[in-house]
């Protein structure tokens, strides 16, 4: 690990101000998670890390008459130790359950988790984030893919590592965000990015601005996510899916489906959303709304096993939320 200068402003405008504006020439410490780890590789390598956990505010949940609010440095545990939290969103606790292990529970935050860095072995290696090997040629499609994208890939074929986000893109959360110029908000959907060239990052933020909140509206959907893992200890899921529904009486008048894992981006899919609309939950619904999910999947050489899981994961969301 390079040496650091080390910053722990009380206030986000403080925070902003010690953030330079180039991305790797500092970083933020929330929970420490990602970062310390990413750090010990010489993956990252700031010449500042500035900790903001001593922001007053920022680990607060806060309802409004319309939405709820949640700081960044609120923890996983603490979203499952709310006492209505999870009468809310059950899909968000349901997400927050998925991380086993209770350290991680424990220290990791709202807001790290909406920004950690992708999982994806050839970028933790120093291959970069479009994973290039000497030659300049994409390392992904012609090695081990098995844990890549199969929606939306190319350049970049990581996968989006956030549990939450695929839940709060699916409820229609925003993110605020704070710079050295003025708030604005984000939404989910769209803090997302797929970078097309190795200046670009995976997500909106500059890179001297924090996510100080979440926010999410109570719509009152009914909702739930699915994840499939390979164990039941700490991993990421191999596919995940977060629904959203709301219903006239038995009918789906709207729903909200959004895939995780599967995408460098949480990936919207409108086919199955399209698939619930009108009809009345069941089964055979379910089902053909977990096939719809699947729609103009282009798995690599090593993941076509993921289009059987999207399909999985979607069906039980959907029941899974019919339930709620």
């Amino acid at each position: 690990m390079n040496n650091f200068e080390y910053a722990s402003p009380t206030t986000i405008k403080d925070a902003v101000a010690l953030l330079g504006s180039k991305w790797g020439e500092t970083e933020i410490l929330a929970g420490g998670t990602d970062l310390l780890s990413l750090m010990k590789e010489y993956v990252a390598t700031p010449k500042r890390v500035v900790n903001i956990k001593a922001v007053a505010g920022l680990n607060q949940i806060r309802k409004d008459a319309d939405s709820v609010s949640v700081g960044a440095l609120v923890t996983l545990q603490e979203l499952l130790d709310h006492k209505e939290f999870g009468k809310w969103f059950p899909s968000l606790v349901q997400a927050a359950e998925g991380v086993a292990s209770p350290q991680i529970r424990a220290m990791g935050t709202v807001g790290g988790d909406l920004c950690q860095r992708p999982r994806c072995w050839y970028y933790r290696a120093g291959f970069g984030l479009l994973a290039r090997g000497p030659d300049g040629e994409p390392l992904v499609p012609r090695g081990d893919n098995r844990y890549h994208a199969i929606f939306g890939g190319g350049p970049a074929y990581f996968v989006n590592p956030s549990s939450l986000a695929p839940a709060l893109a699916a409820l229609g959360a925003w993110v605020t965000v704070e710079g050295p110029q003025a708030k604005r908000s984000v939404f989910i959907s769209e803090f997302f990015k797929s970078p097309k060239n190795g200046d670009e990052h995976e997500n909106a933020l500059a890179a001297n601005e924090i996510v100080s909140f979440v926010t999410i509206p109570t719509s009152g959907a009914r909702n739930a996510t699915y994840e499939v893992r390979q164990k039941e200890a700490l991993d990421w899921p191999l596919a995940a899916a977060a629904v959203a529904l709301k219903l006239d009486g038995k009918q789906v008048q709207a729903a909200s489906v959004v895939l995780g894992h599967v995408a460098p981006t949480p990936w919207q899919a409108k086919a199955a959303e399209a698939a619930l609309k009108g009809k009345e939950i069941s089964e055979a619904t379910a089902e053909a709304a977990g096939k719809a999910a699947a729609e103009g999947a282009k798995p690599l050489s090593g993941n076509a096993y993921k289009v059987r899981l999207v399909q999985t994961a979607v069906k039980r969301a959907v029941l899974r939320a019919a339930q709620a």
